[in-house]
């Protein structure tokens, strides 16, 4: 995507946006990537000033306290003076995704979710499948040149690709929160519903910021173990209580365990994340994925159809009412669908990211029953697009210019 006019989609000066703060640099030639991040920025919001002109940050469950020159540990805040800088207008990815593949099962079946990210993660996942811009400032084989692009043009890219929702994913939007909030006003104002796709390493301060302006919110809730949460970059407790904040905050929410053999498989911990996934609310979609080696992870089997459906299986057994196997379609069985609770219709039965059936109410009822089923619907279930198994290939990202 790029929206420049010019053939370089990075501007070729050095100025500030007058209206937005922004700073914007020259760039030419061989300069680091670093250097061109540390240009695309404005003044942040959420930070508190401290003695000695450090600051501390509330982007994320790590609190940087940040000292003047120094950065936090997601490499793209830092601190200039006693200001915190924060990205600001640019993309490293840009796709029109189906909305099931963030994957919300339970927003707007069916539709389409204009998705951007920018550079940075307060993580560092071994097997982060989008490493090439989450550890971007970290490793040195790792990188995608940003592009200059405005909240107007992202909005205006959704509507004209028929999007029904926006989402900040690819590297983790919690630490690039002004950003999308400056896309998402415009975005709400213009209908569309906003979604984050986090790690879930949140702050009580950060949420309260985005919550009037986004809807949804996915969660990767990666382990159970706290020492296997640190070997990723975080403290267990804090991504439990972001799922429980979030659910607090109202947030629609779904959660999602990427189901590594050997790592987070284990019968005892997936039935220990479903129980606690329960103890917030039984209501929450549990969506248990497949795993397929990446990055730095190429030591561990990727994960097969059984060990999904038994951990589906779990789900359920623990008394989550809505519960998904993904990345394995037309594989998995009824674990693909949504069934009302009560009298176990298929109110909604899919492959991959195609709907084939559509049969809840305009209120998001069961039509057999009358049971509420959560989520996010469309008040018209005839807009619903349906497909056919046929169509499973055609339901891929498209990239947008």
């Amino acid at each position: 995507m790029n929206p420049s006019t010019d053939k370089d989609p990075l501007i070729r000066r050095t100025d500030r946006d007058e209206t937005s703060g922004a700073v914007r640099a020259p760039i030419a030639g061989d300069v680091s990537l670093a250097h061109i991040s540390d240009q695309l920025v404005r003044p942040g919001e959420l930070y508190e000033s401290l003695p000695d002109n450090a600051v501390l940050c509330h982007a994320c469950a790590h609190r940087c306290k940040i000292k003047p020159g120094a950065r936090g540990i997601c490499q793209v805040r830092y601190n200039v003076g006693g200001v915190l800088q924060v990205p600001w207008g640019y993309v490293s990815g840009l796709a029109c995704d189906p909305t099931e593949k963030k994957p919300f099962n339970h927003v707007y079946p069916g539709s389409d979710t204009l998705t951007f990210g920018m550079l940075g993660c307060d993580l560092h996942c071994a097997y982060c499948q989008n490493w090439d811009i989450s550890q971007a400032l970290r490793d040195a084989d790792a990188g995608q040149r940003p592009n200059l692009v405005t909240p107007e043009q992202l909005v205006g890219l959704a509507q004209r690709h028929g999007a029904r929702c926006v989402a900040s994913s690819y590297n983790e939007p919690l630490i690039t929160s002004e950003w999308a909030m400056d896309v998402f006003r415009l975005a709400k104002a213009a209908g569309l519903t906003c979604m984050y796709v986090s790690n879930g390493n949140a702050t009580r301060e950060v949420l309260e910021y985005i919550r009037p302006h986004t809807d949804g919110y996915k969660i990767d809730l990666k382990t159970m173990n706290d020492r296997r949460y640190r070997e990723l970059g975080a403290v267990r407790d804090h991504i439990l209580d972001g799922v429980r904040m979030v659910h607090e905050t109202g947030f629609w929410m779904e959660i999602v365990t990427l189901v590594v053999p050997g790592f987070n498989d284990s019968e005892d911990e997936l039935r220990e994340a479903a129980q606690f996934i329960r103890s917030v609310s039984p209501d929450i979609p549990w969506h248990v994925t497949a795993f397929h080696r990446d990055y730095r992870m190429q030591d561990h089997d990727d994960t097969d159809v059984q060990t999904l459906q038994r951990a589906a299986e779990i789900g359920y057994g623990e008394g989550l009412r809505y519960v998904y196997a993904g990345n394995r379609p037309g594989q998995v069985g009824q674990y693909e669908h949504t069934y009302c609770p009560t009298c176990r219709m298929a109110v909604i039965e899919r492959i991959g990211y195609v709907v084939l059936t559509y049969r809840l109410t305009g209120e998001g009822n069961c039509p057999k029953c009358g049971t509420h089923i959560p989520g996010i619907w469309p008040k018209d279930p005839r807009s619903v697009r349906l497909g056919t198994v046929s169509d499973l290939w055609n339901r891929r990202p498209r990239a947008v210019r």
